[in-house]
């Protein structure tokens, strides 16, 4: 039954979702890429359809930014819609030198220093992993389409703006990628990786540069809603 943030009935939805930040990009990614998608969601602007890619029944649903809009999302399709599988396609910035504009970095793990999981469960720790398997899953899907990608450390954060600094009045940045090995930034990935460990079901997470820390390029608006195709296909390789 519909949720106080989801409007779908049980079976709208597919076993697998693919869940970006932005809902404009679920709308996209449900009409470039997938047959006859099914609007089963518009509550609060947070688009989700479902459709089929290559004949395999997919879903994906915008989750909103942050940890709390993700965590209420992604908890929901796994308790009360019976999803197993939420993959992340969202945009990250890039803390590492190497890292360009539209590169696809794929999450082995995040880490936070947000309250989230403490208070969800108790979880105590800084760092969660994605599922392997569906990591793994990711990796061959990319290497079969020879879309290049890079793995490692996601830095989950709670805030977008901030001001505070490292030893030396350093950007705090510097010390998260030196000291706990982060090399992009985001603010979902530990939530829904958390939701997943708690629930028993699986999360991943495969992301698009958006910006750089080393130079300061960044996307546009537009390009970040429509051009991050080749993470969608990683994603949709899958099935």
């Amino acid at each position: 039954m519909p949720t106080p943030h989801n409007a779908a009935q049980l079976g709208d939805i597919a076993q697998t979702v693919l869940m970006p930040g932005d809902p404009l990009r679920a709308k996209f990614v449900a009409e470039t890429f997938l047959d006859d998608p099914v609007l089963f969601n518009s509550v609060r602007g947070m688009l989700g359809y479902t459709g089929t890619y290559q004949g395999k029944r997919v879903s994906v649903m915008g989750s909103g930014m942050g940890m709390p809009s993700i965590g209420i999302y992604s908890y929901e399709l796994y308790t009360q819609y019976e999803v197993e599988n939420i993959i992340r396609i969202g945009s990250c910035g890039g803390y590492l030198e190497t890292l360009k504009i539209f590169d696809v970095f794929l999450v082995n793990d995040a880490y936070s220093t947000s309250s989230y999981a403490k208070f969800a469960d108790g979880y105590e720790g800084e760092i969660i992993a994605a599922d392997p398997g569906l990591t793994g899953r990711l990796r061959d899907s990319a290497a079969r389409q020879d879309i290049p990608i890079l793995e490692g450390r996601a830095h989950s954060s709670d805030v977008f703006y901030s001001t505070i600094t490292g030893p030396g009045g350093a950007p705090f940045w510097e010390a998260v990628h030196r000291d706990k090995g982060c090399d992009v930034v985001e603010m979902e990935s530990f939530g829904l990786f958390h939701n997943a460990k708690m629930t028993g079901r699986k999360a991943a997470c495969v992301l698009t540069i958006s910006d750089t820390f080393h130079g300061h390029v960044e996307t546009t608006a537009d390009e970040r809603e429509r051009s991050f195709t080749q993470m969608m296909q990683v994603a949709l390789g899958i099935l």
